[in-house]
């Protein structure tokens, strides 16, 4: 019993790694992987964070501003200014005619010590601009808004891209598996047949040589679909060293396009680059609305609150306290600003003209793409179909020739070249499914769904 217990606990760490599965994403999981890992979204949701800050600052303009300041001076020599002649006069006047001792028309008139605390408020009371500007970053926001939309779109189409070739391989691979297992029990029976003396040995040879090939193929396959799950991981932001494979098969992608995405009329809003150009051309006129307020007066309040002291002596001796507070508005008129404000409206007036001619080509090129695809995408379903009955017929040659070579009234040549033809049209059936694939995600990008 106690040999058992050690053999347990040596051979139960074992287990979970023995037993280890790989992870498997299906493509709506490798999508939303990569948005939370891929720093173009990364930086869109910064560019987001950015715009709200900057609503909050256009807000900060026009609400009221205040400062509060301390100031302090020390004059250690104190400033001189010289009198003019008539005070001699007046002097003289006042003391009999003559200066007193020690008279100079040098005279001082301040404080070695000046303290002053202060307050300021200042509002603006009206700008034309003001108004436009917020409006602006309100919209600047909804811009960058629907660029990260256009980001996550672009992301999503390179992830779908990225995800189809292993998964086209992992079909093939798995056709390929079928295959072998076929041929490795058609082997075994020839070489029954053989022993019985009823086929020569070039009929085993043969079969060796698919077998050989198919084993060769399947290497091949195992390594490109490596290479395949590579690209994945890249696009994705999923870490290369480990391990990952794709769990979506086939037919779960092959649902078939709506009648309304071949034949409905073109939404050019359902695509986020053109909610991005019709913002541009909006932001363009606001930018013009901008310019043209500038012609307008604005008119500013402000107030100010002081209370100093000065005196020789620092808050005491012969100093003193002097309060001083006042308030008032500043009207400011344009009135020439040497055509600066016009050339600037111009343009103003020439990039919103040139937005406006880039959402007209954006919406020739989105049409153009939308009715290339739907022709693509027919042509894929159409592919497949006829793949599919080419498949059929080959299975059932390569099922004949099976039937008639082991009753004996078949050569092992036929069966290899019938062989050869159903791999050969498996593998078309499967690259008409990836084309049709491909198709989807081209049809889907151009409608913008």
């Amino acid at each position: 019993m106690t040999r058992l217990i050690v053999y347990l606990l040596f051979c139960l760490p074992l287990v979970p790694l023995s037993a280890q599965e790989v992870p498997q994403m299906s493509l709506k999981e490798a999508v939303g992987y990569a948005y939370e890992h891929d720093k173009s979204i990364e930086n869109a949701r910064l560019n987001i964070e950015d715009a709200d800050q900057q609503i909050v600052e256009n807000r900060a303009i026009g609400l009221p501003k205040i400062n509060a300041s301390v100031d302090y001076q020390y004059f250690f020599q104190i400033p001189v200014s010289v009198l003019p002649e008539a005070f001699e006069e007046i002097v003289k006047a006042g003391n009999g005619g003559e200066l007193p001792e020690g008279f100079s028309r040098q005279a001082e008139f301040a404080f070695r010590n000046n303290f002053n605390l202060g307050a300021e408020l200042n509002t603006m009371i009206f700008d034309g601009s003001y108004f436009i500007g917020l409006r602006a970053a309100r919209l600047y926001r909804e811009y960058v808004g629907q660029e990260m939309v256009a980001t996550q779109k672009d992301l999503q189409n390179r992830v779908v891209e990225a995800y189809l070739p292993p998964l086209i391989l992992k079909e093939n691979l798995g056709i390929l598996d079928k295959n072998i297992s076929n041929l490795e029990k058609l082997l075994n029976e020839t070489r029954e047949t053989y022993k019985a003396g009823f086929v020569e040995q070039l009929d085993v040879d043969r079969l060796e040589l698919s077998l050989a090939n198919l084993q060769v193929e399947k290497d091949n396959l195992e390594r490109q679909k490596e290479v395949t799950i590579n690209v994945l991981k890249l696009t994705i932001g999923y870490p290369i060293d480990e391990p990952l494979e794709v769990s979506d098969e086939i037919d779960d992608l092959l649902e078939a396009a709506t009648p309304d995405d071949l034949e409905g009329p073109i939404n050019f809003y359902g695509r986020p680059e053109y909610k991005v150009a019709e913002l541009g051309v909006t932001l363009n006129q606001l930018n013009i609305d901008r310019y043209r307020s500038g012609y307008l007066p604005d008119l500013r309040g402000f107030a100010n609150w002081q209370y100093g002291y000065q005196g020789n002596e620092l808050f005491r001796g012969d100093g003193f306290w002097a309060p001083n507070t006042l308030a008032g508005i500043r009207l400011n008129i344009p009135i020439f600003d040497g055509f600066d404000r016009k050339a600037k409206v111009q343009r103003a007036r020439v990039a919103m003209a040139i937005s406006q001619n880039q959402k007209i080509d954006l919406e020739r090129v989105i049409t153009l793409e939308i009715q290339n695809a739907r022709i693509d995408y027919r042509s894929a379903q159409e592919r497949v179909a006829s793949q599919k009955k080419n498949l059929e017929l080959a299975d059932r040659i390569y099922q004949t020739t099976q039937i008639k070579y082991r009753e004996g009234v078949g050569s092992s040549l036929e069966v290899t070249q019938a062989e050869q033809g159903l791999y050969q049209t498996q593998q078309n059936y499967t690259q008409a499914l990836f084309e049709l694939l491909v198709a989807k995600s081209t049809l889907y990008r151009a409608l913008g769904k």
